[in-house]
C-alpha cells in the first residue's frame, strides 16, 4: 500500500469570545492508506459548555464545510461511519478509520456554546 502523507497545518486561530483560551493541534504524522488517524485538537483551560458542543467540520476543495461529529461523539446523519470522535478531558480526537485520499480537505475543530461560536480551529489534513 501506498504510503500517505498527513500534514497537519495550523492556519490561524479566528477568534476567541472569552479571554486567554486556546485549541492547540497535534503534530504532523505519516499513515498508510486504509490505516486509521487521529486528528487532536486540545482546550487549553476547562470549560465544561465545550463537554456536550464539540464539533468536527472537513471542507474539501471548492466546497462548502461539512459537519462529520457534533457534541463530541454524534455522527452526523449521512456521514462514514470511518469518522468518530470522542474526548478524554481537554483532548478532544477525531478518528478516521481506513483513512481515504478523499478524506484529504480542512478539518475543523470547534468549541461551541448556544449559538456563538467560541473557538474555531483550522488544520489541514492531507491525504495523498
Amino acid at each position: 500500500q501506498p504510503a500517505v502523507f498527513v500534514s497537519i497545518i495550523l492556519l490561524f486561530l479566528l477568534f476567541s469570545v472569552s479571554s486567554g483560551e486556546l485549541l492547540t493541534q497535534s503534530g504532523a504524522q505519516s499513515v498508510v492508506q486504509g490505516q486509521t488517524v487521529s486528528i487532536r485538537c486540545k482546550i487549553s483551560q476547562s470549560h465544561g459548555y465545550c463537554f456536550n458542543c464539540f464539533n468536527w467540520y472537513l471542507q474539501r476543495r471548492a466546497e462548502a464545510p461539512k459537519l462529520l461529529i457534533y457534541c463530541t461523539n454524534s455522527c452526523q446523519s449521512g456521514v462514514s461511519d470511518r469518522f468518530s470522535g470522542s474526548n478524554s478531558g481537554l483532548d478532544y480526537t477525531l478518528t478516521i478509520s481506513g483513512v481515504q485520499a478523499e478524506d484529504t480537505g480542512v478539518y475543523y475543530c470547534q468549541c461551541y456554546y448556544y449559538s456563538v461560536s467560541y473557538f474555531i480551529f483550522y488544520c489541514e489534513q492531507r491525504f495523498g
